[in-house]
């Protein structure tokens, strides 16, 4: 198994096995064939699809990895913004249920949605436990929240309240601030393709796109279901 990684995050909120495939080489491939469970394969645009198509793989996203270097970051601010470490940890996860929709999850056609949202539930609640999520509000009132790991920007999600309102670029100014004055001198982030709204909220703050990866899955045995 030295081409899969299991991945255990997955398998909490599918309910079923979940791997990474680590190789497009055709020793991995057939290591996808012994096991029952549901694989993720990422790999280069330019790479031949062929023989990933031939064992089962089915493509489920693109991400695209933008980068702003802190000159470049061009960030707006308001006063009747804040940030802050201190919030109801269920009103987070509550926004974290239905905030992110179009992900490779949600858009694989063998996963129920209920669990494609309950697999962001638990990654909030993981970054929770590690002191990585910071609350966002807006005139003192809960807008949403704001997720990172070192210079890597994971997660914005916004209340329903709040969508669609036009502080999403507020936000995540706030936020990529708060990173940088950590001392990072670049950061990271990572998009769906299908999602054109934080591409370019991304790109109004600085960052410029670098590299993609095109996602491929693939389930053997039972689909997952709704317990």
């Amino acid at each position: 198994m030295e081409y899969i990684q299991e991945t255990t995050y997955n398998k909490r909120s599918l309910h079923i096995d979940t791997f990474e495939v680590l190789s497009a080489d055709e020793a991995a491939l057939q290591e996808t064939e012994k096991t029952n469970g549901h694989y993720t394969l990422k790999i280069s645009p330019f790479e031949d699809t062929e023989k990933i198509n031939q064992h089962g793989f089915y493509y489920a996203d693109t991400l695209l990895e933008p980068v702003c270097k802190k000159k470049n970051f061009q960030p707006v601010f308001h006063e009747d913004i804040a940030l802050t470490q201190t919030y109801q940890e269920e009103e987070i996860l509550n926004i974290a249920s239905y905030a992110f929709q179009g992900g490779r999850f949600h858009r694989d056609f063998h996963i129920p949605s209920p669990l494609a949202d309950l697999r962001y539930r638990y990654w909030v609640g993981d970054l929770m436990e590690k002191n990585l999520i910071y609350a966002l509000h807006y005139k003192g009132e809960l807008a949403g929240f704001y997720g990172y790991e070192d210079n890597k920007v994971l997660l914005l999600g916004i209340k329903k309240e709040f969508q669609r309102s036009g502080l999403g670029k507020l936000f995540a100014s706030y936020g990529c601030k708060m990173q940088f004055d950590m001392g990072y001198e670049q950061l990271y982030t990572s998009i769906s393709a299908s999602n054109a709204a934080s591409l370019n909220l991304f790109y109004a703050l600085g960052f410029r796109l670098t590299t993609a990866l095109d996602v491929y899955h693939k389930l053997v045995g039972p689909a997952p279901k709704e317990v």
